[in-house]
């Protein structure tokens, strides 16, 4: 795993302040995500954290829910990038500092499944990395569906990224496949 970065991203205390946080499923993806960082590390990987920041609310620094959450596996020669925008490549300094390591492959993970995990995998594949989306390494919260009113699962939303990931983006995984 020399040319490879794990990107565990928006792992990070704002989300907990949401109106749409709750604990379900949560430490069953806390222990998966650990499990993946340790294999990436064990392997000789790099490992890469990234946390988004806004002006308002609970993503600004003045917040001070910007922080990593405690659980993670991180060590001090881990990498911390800030980001402003949905993928984690573009606007924060990675995508230049990957490329000064000789990065050639991404395995992708963190929160929102959906959202920047999803975005940062479509922009990684335009930039020309291979990428891995290790989806039970990412965690969402169901949503409802403003056009129709229905609730979306968890599990729904992560079988849509994988179904419009694969084979054209990214290949999806498991952390199984790192260990």
């Amino acid at each position: 795993m020399k040319n490879t970065a794990l990107l565990v991203i928006d792992v990070q205390e704002s989300f907990k302040h949401r109106d749409y946080w709750y604990d379900y499923g949560f430490s069953d993806y806390e222990a998966r995500q650990n499990r993946l960082i340790d294999a990436v590390r064990a392997q000789g990987g790099t490992i890469v954290f990234i946390l988004h920041h806004e002006d308002r609310g609970v993503f600004s620094v003045e917040s001070g829910f910007v922080r990593l959450m405690d659980f993670l596996h991180k060590q001090d020669e881990d990498k911390v990038f800030n980001k402003r925008v949905h993928n984690a490549l573009l606007d924060s300094g990675l995508h230049e500092w990957l490329q000064a390591q000789s990065i050639t492959k991404l395995l992708v993970s963190g929160l929102r499944t959906e959202q920047c995990c999803e975005t940062t995998t479509r922009v990684g594949s335009d930039l020309g990395y291979e990428v891995d989306f290790v989806v039970d390494a990412t965690h969402t919260f169901t949503m409802k569906n403003q056009f129709t009113g229905e609730t979306v699962s968890e599990e729904a939303l992560k079988q849509h990224s994988c179904m419009v990931l694969q084979d054209r983006f990214a290949n999806v995984r498991m952390v199984g496949d790192y260990e």
